[in-house]
């Protein structure tokens, strides 16, 4: 069984184009996602972006892609990453995806399509999201839209793709970075073009390769990457966070045999303590998680880590302290904070749950996760105007508008008029009803 924790968030292109919905996940990690935050802050701040406001997440897919959904979000698949062998690769990536932001290749593509907002005004990736649990991963989010759709609308052109390349080295020299990682990236796609379309990485459907195009990234590499040394900080990162998703997405005997070859000591404890956790080795799990964070004692995401395993072993007064270590460390992380108000739920403390969880819900409101021990909270308490309200949220994010509807209108006769909570039920009651129209 797969014991990453993961929400699966989702691209409703189908909103817009009136398709049926085709699920991707997103793997929401905060110790894969702070990573992946520290390889892009220095490629953001070179390309003009905001570090904060710009997010890299992880799609649950082992095909190679990565891609921009929207001028916030960057998107990069799993397998792409556990392919990659070096963290100027991955920024090279997010170089080349920053600068289609950048560029404004997004911004003129989606002023050409219908406006859409999402089901509850909650957007997150084109304004749309749905939502699809998944009883093998915990808890799923989906990104749904027809393939064709989607691919049609994340196409660029050889022009913009030319133009990106050139952006990217830009921002890499800028940064400090060996722009020869782009070139190892276009060595994968290598020889792509010539595969049947239904063989090729999704990448090359919304990346055009061309000789050209890796001729002039050689060229640019050859010129200014000469001398710039590797930043030890970036490598770190990148291998902690392959490190931590292989060892979820690999078998647990493929992690435990070469947990010996990770790039440091807390790493190879950190890969060893999720492959316990998959086969239900809790003694170990936790004697490994313990060896990694003697390495790195106040490390939020290592105590994360330890947080889930305690929860998902069902020790939740033991994992209240990991998660409640873990916050001190991070108070600003809505997915450890979520995880702590997981565990006092589950304990039975539920004023404690609701502080909490009202506490990551002001930072991220669009985790249905999160929205739906947020619900269970609010009705313990009583509170079930808000607990309607956030029920209504969490399906509409989910899609399930027909569901969301009916809760937001319970909510709206609960509440009082013009609260927050009643105004967020009104947008998804609005918004129900004209997705009934169409």
């Amino acid at each position: 069984m797969r014991a990453m924790r993961v929400i699966i968030l989702s691209l409703c292109l189908a909103l817009v184009a009136g398709t049926p919905a085709r699920a991707l996940t997103l793997l929401r990690d905060a110790d894969i996602e702070y990573a992946l935050s520290e390889l892009a802050r220095p490629i953001f701040a070179a390309a003009g972006l905001s570090p904060t406001n710009t997010k890299v997440l992880l799609v649950d897919d082992t095909s190679l892609n990565a891609f921009v959904a929207d001028n916030a979000h960057i998107l990069i698949h799993s397998g792409l990453l556990m392919k990659l062998e070096t963290a100027r690769s991955v920024q090279a990536v997010l170089a080349h995806e920053a600068a289609h932001i950048a560029n404004g290749h997004i911004s003129r593509r989606a002023a050409n399509m219908r406006s859409a907002r999402t089901a509850a005004g909650l957007g997150l990736i084109l304004s749309g999201l749905a939502a699809t649990q998944s009883a093998e991963a915990g808890l799923g989010l989906a990104v749904g839209t027809q393939s064709s759709v989607l691919r049609n609308f994340l196409a660029h052109t050889r022009a913009e793709e030319a133009a990106a390349d050139q952006s990217a080295v830009r921002y890499m020299i800028r940064a400090g970075i060996d722009p020869m990682g782009a070139v190892e990236v276009m060595q994968i796609f290598r020889g792509q073009e010539a595969l049947t379309i239904s063989r090729q990485d999704p990448y090359m459907l919304t990346h055009p390769l061309s000789r050209d195009r890796l001729r002039t990234l050689e060229g640019l590499a050859n010129a200014y990457g000469r001398d710039i040394p590797k930043d030890p900080t970036a490598e770190y990162w990148f291998q902690r966070a392959k490190g931590k998703l292989t060892a979820f997405e690999r078998n647990p005997g493929w992690t435990l045999k070469r947990a010996g070859e990770s790039a440091t000591p807390d790493i190879r404890h950190m890969r060893e303590a999720v492959a316990h956790h998959r086969r239900a080795d809790l003694g170990r799990a936790i004697q490994s998680i313990d060896a990694a964070l003697a390495q790195r004692p106040n490390d939020p995401f290592l105590l994360d880590l330890k947080g889930q395993i305690l929860l998902e072993s069902r020790r939740a007064p033991q994992a209240i302290a990991a998660y409640a270590q873990a916050a001190r460390f991070a108070p600003k992380s809505a997915l450890i904070l979520g995880g702590l108000g997981r565990a006092q739920l589950a304990s039975g403390d539920t004023g404690s749950a609701l502080a909490t969880l009202e506490r990551a819900y002001a930072r991220d409101s669009q985790d249905p996760r999160l929205l739906r021990d947020l619900s269970v909270a609010y009705a313990q308490t009583g509170q079930n105007g808000l607990a309607s309200a956030a029920t209504a949220e969490r399906y509409a994010i989910q899609g399930r508008l027909k569901d969301a509807a009916i809760h937001a209108e319970r909510a709206l006769q609960l509440l009082p008029r013009g609260s927050p909570a009643w105004r967020r039920a009104e947008d998804v009651a609005v918004a129900a009803r004209t997705a009934a129209r169409r």
